[in-house]
């Protein structure tokens, strides 16, 4: 993955299109790894407390299932919500094996990602508010860490990665209906965790 990008045919194609291409072009193949490790890496970064050499390793892995795997993707579902169930399930195999139970969740300040949580908590959006937001940062990430894995990883995934009910259902294998009292009490525990760090008072 280091090797700089060249040319590659279908660099415009959709992922799914690149998909169905990878079976037998490893060049599409890699235009996919490209797209998606910037996105997995960062993914595999808000869930663990890996360093970034055991994070890569962890990459490798997802991308070696993901190729592995390509005949059992229906180019007809959406390619990124199948990549990160597969991303979701090394994940998880991840602390299986390490018995992580508390993680390390980290955030990037400059992309100011602590907005729609903190907004969550205070229901308004202000100038003042997306300042306080960049201050609350570390406060929001030790507040996540202390939810357990089930429950930080679906906020990561509706809050962080913006992705729809739909699409986190698919991730999770939970019905729609499993997925929003699943978040609804992962909402609920990181208010009460986030009201002792004031999270709320925007």
């Amino acid at each position: 993955m280091s090797q700089p990008l060249t040319h590659i045919p279908n660099d415009h194609a959709t992922d799914e299109v690149l998909a169905n291409k990878s079976l037998h072009d490893e060049d599409a193949f890699y235009l996919l790894m490209k797209r998606y490790e910037p996105l997995l890496l960062r993914y595999i970064h808000r869930m663990t407390q890996v360093n970034r050499e055991e994070a890569e390793d962890l990459l490798q892995d997802i991308f070696i299932k993901v190729y592995r795997n390509l005949n059992g993707f229906d180019i007809n579902l959406k390619f990124s919500t199948w990549v990160y169930r597969i991303a979701h399930n090394e994940i998880i195999s991840q602390y299986r094996k390490t018995r992580r139970d508390r993680l390390t969740f980290e955030l990037d300040d400059e992309r100011n990602e602590t907005s729609s949580l903190v907004n969550f908590l205070s229901g308004t959006l202000n100038l003042e508010a997306e300042y306080l937001n960049r201050e609350k940062s570390t406060e929001v990430a030790t507040a996540l860490s202390e939810l357990a894995p089930k429950y930080r990883e679906i906020l990561v995934l509706r809050y962080f990665e913006e992705l729809s009910y739909e699409e986190i259902s698919d991730i999770l294998r939970k019905p729609p209906g499993s997925v929003a009292t699943l978040l609804n009490r992962a909402r609920e525990k990181f208010k009460k965790i986030a009201e002792r760090y004031q999270l709320d008072r925007i």
